[in-house]
């Protein structure tokens, strides 16, 4: 995922940044618009803000509600600079469309309003699709500013021909297509990219609820999707790592950079872990494993009796396999639990499982909410460490898995003693 800061000046094809915001945010990029005055004669800033999930800003001294982050982070403590806390946390800087006055500013340092001031503070790729009259893009002025800007390593793109917007004028000076735009900024972003920080490692991920047969038709299970454990996987392989997921019961999309195991009950799943361990330098036991399973599994289907109130199953424990492969473990591992837990006592709960399960982190989630944990898009979480708690606010849980990975990069960083047995 990318974090796409869009500059829309003034013309006509300010309705196509919509087209591109949409496109952007529905491959699953974070995006923030900034808006010239004039470009709000054209589009409304309320169209980008309800298609970002965003406030949008025009001024540069007007204070922004999301100080400064994207809908995917969390926000600081304090109010930040707008054109410098946008630019710092963007990845790309599109400006898009870019007027011909805009160019011309850009090209000779002004920084007169929110979007020019944000280009000079940017260290950011930029990337500039010009948008304007036929003869305004041939014009020697505006080839010059072009020259100047490329000339700096910013990205300029081609307007494309056909008909303007003015009736009877043709030719070249229209905006590229969207979907071109977005596909020329992931482009961009790709060949910028810093080297990820998870090269080199292996990354275990088990994500998704066990199943337990109680005949050929039902089981005992719970309400885990997998959302969580999956986001996790594809953040570790975005940033480098190779991953392999124990997936149970998960019906999401698979990320073609990571390798999936399939399972159903907590016995295949023991198993799996334990054939992928040894190699795996991080574990996330981000699974939700059934504490219990029918001590007898009927074949066919379980009947009901004429007269019959009651079903009594029989049930025992399943293996507890997180604290297998922690007795398990070799120097150098490290091993994140997570802990879904049911209002009052849940941190107390989760320290206990750190020190029980000699464990470096437990990831600790609040089921008794209904927007967050089991089957929502969203998170709110606490990192346990030995060194104490950390509270990671609702947000998306790509931005949560992020916020995991960066406890565990910290914690690999640093001389690290396993809790006591």
């Amino acid at each position: 995922m990318t974090r796409i800061l869009l500059g829309v000046s003034g013309g006509i094809a300010a309705y196509k940044a919509l087209e591109l915001v949409r496109l952007a945010t529905a491959a699953g990029h974070a995006v923030r618009v900034i808006q010239t005055p004039a470009s709000q004669r054209f589009v409304g800033a309320a169209s980008f803000a309800a298609l970002t999930g965003a406030p949008v800003l025009t001024d540069e001294f007007e204070r922004d509600p999301a100080r400064g982050a994207f809908p995917d982070q969390r926000q600081p403590e304090h109010d930040p600079l707008s054109h410098l806390e946008l630019v710092r946390n963007a990845d790309i800087f599109v400006v898009a469309p870019a007027s011909a006055n805009t160019l011309a500013k850009l090209a000779h340092g002004l920084a007169d309003n929110l979007l020019t001031s944000a280009a000079l503070a940017a260290t950011c790729p930029l990337l500039v699709a010009p948008a304007m009259n036929n003869n305004m893009w041939s014009n020697a002025a505006t080839r010059a500013n072009v020259a100047t800007l490329r000339e700096r390593d910013v990205t300029v793109l081609e307007p494309g021909a056909g008909r303007l917007a003015s009736k009877g004028e043709a030719g070249p000076g229209r905006l590229p297509e969207p979907a071109d735009l977005l596909a020329a900024a992931e482009a961009l972003t790709r060949a910028s990219d810093q080297p990820p920080h998870l090269v080199g490692l292996n990354v275990l991920v088990t994500a998704g609820g066990t199943r337990e047969p109680i005949d050929a038709v039902r089981f005992l299970g719970n309400r885990s999707s997998g959302r969580m454990g999956f986001a996790l996987a594809a953040e570790a392989a975005a940033q480098g790592a190779a991953v392999t997921v124990v997936a149970a019961n998960v019906s999401l999309p698979r990320d073609p950079r990571v390798s999936y195991v399939d399972v159903e009950t907590a016995a295949e799943m023991q198993a799996a872990c334990a054939a992928a361990f040894a190699a795996a330098d991080v574990l996330f036991m981000a699974a939700a494993v059934v504490d219990f399973r029918p001590s007898e599994r009927h074949d066919g289907k379980l009947k009901k009796q004429e007269g019959e109130e009651q079903l009594r199953v029989k049930l025992e424990r399943t293996p507890d396999i997180l604290a297998g492969l922690a007795a398990a473990r070799r120097p150098g591992q490290t091993l994140v639990g997570f802990a879904a837990e049911h209002g009052a006592g849940a941190l107390e709960h989760g320290r206990d499982k750190l020190v029980r399960k000699r464990l470096d982190a437990v990831v600790l989630n609040d089921i008794s909410r209904s927007d967050i944990g089991f089957d929502a898009a969203d998170n709110e979480v606490t990192i346990i460490t030995q060194a104490g708690a950390a509270h990671v606010p609702i947000a998306a849980k790509a931005a949560v898995a992020r916020a995991v990975l960066e406890t565990v990069m910290r914690l690999r960083a640093q001389p690290r003693v396993p809790g006591p047995a």
